[in-house]
């Protein structure tokens, strides 16, 4: 089986000790493609230097997310547009609005997110999004702009059967990360995820955060890893009905073909 990690913080602080392995350790577990998550420009810049380390495993996003809303203005939009230009950026985010933080002003955050609309329509690449507790303005500024660019995902998604529904009708794709696992938080996602049509579908594990709860052995470490998305794809396929082959098989396909990535190159038979 081949897995897909579409929304890994890679370039954390947290993995700066073992980063290479970390990518060992997913590809020996069948995770052969990760997203790389840009969520300010420096971010991004640094998410784009990774990628460029491993061409054909790793990709990158590139964009400001709604925390960092207040870094980008005018001055800066160059940079960004530089950096969407780049091949091994597939995608433009993580943006959107986040008013449950709220730490950049909400105006700010989302002047930044209709930017970054903008600049998806512009380069024709998909939207990574990002949401929390701002879900009528989020959809007010979507439905605004269109999905002019290649498409978008709903990043994270933990959201009811309303806020499922209107991603779903407006076009979107939907990325479940290891909160399914989480029996406080997610329990309600194992009924949605059975909705999620397979060529919306797509699994994160935006690691360093969101550690599976039900991992047995429960790792020594709070970090999660890219290398769980396995456990998280089996979970989510048991709710839908389907094998862990199964859901390894759409899931891939859809985020090659929602990404514009091939399939890396298998191994050649030396014997």
């Amino acid at each position: 089986m081949h897995w897909i990690d579409i929304g890994v913080n890679l370039t954390h602080d947290s993995f700066d000790a073992d980063r290479d392995e970390v990518i060992a350790r997913a590809a020996e577990r069948g995770v052969t493609q990760l997203v790389v998550t840009g969520a300010s420009l420096a971010g991004s810049a640094a998410a784009l230097a990774l990628a460029r380390r491993y061409p054909g495993r790793l990709f990158a996003t590139a964009g400001v997310h709604p925390h960092h809303a207040h870094e980008l203005g005018e001055q800066q939009l160059p940079v960004l547009r530089a950096l969407l230009s780049a091949p091994e950026v597939v995608a433009v985010g993580e943006c959107g609005l986040d008013y449950f933080r709220d730490y950049s002003p909400r105006a700010a955050q989302r002047r930044a997110f209709e930017y970054q609309l903008q600049l998806a329509a512009e380069c024709g690449k998909p939207l990574f999004l990002h949401q929390r507790d701002a879900h009528e303005d989020f959809l007010a500024a979507l439905r605004a702009h269109g999905l002019a660019g290649g498409g978008a995902v709903a990043h994270c998604f933990t959201g009811g059967e309303r806020e499922l529904t209107a991603y779903l009708d407006l076009g979107l794709s939907i990325g479940i990360t290891g909160w399914f696992c989480d029996e406080r938080r997610g329990a309600h996602l194992a009924a949605l995820v059975a909705r999620i049509p397979q060529q919306r579908l797509m699994l994160e594990t935006d690691a360093p955060y969101l550690l599976p709860r039900d991992l047995d052995p429960r790792p020594h470490s709070r970090r999660n890893e890219p290398m769980y998305l396995p456990h998280i794809g089996a979970a989510v396929a048991r709710a839908r009905g389907e094998s862990a082959e199964t859901c390894a098989a759409h899931t891939s396909e859809h985020a090659r073909s929602f990404f514009g990535i091939t399939a890396p190159a298998e191994p050649q038979d030396t014997g």
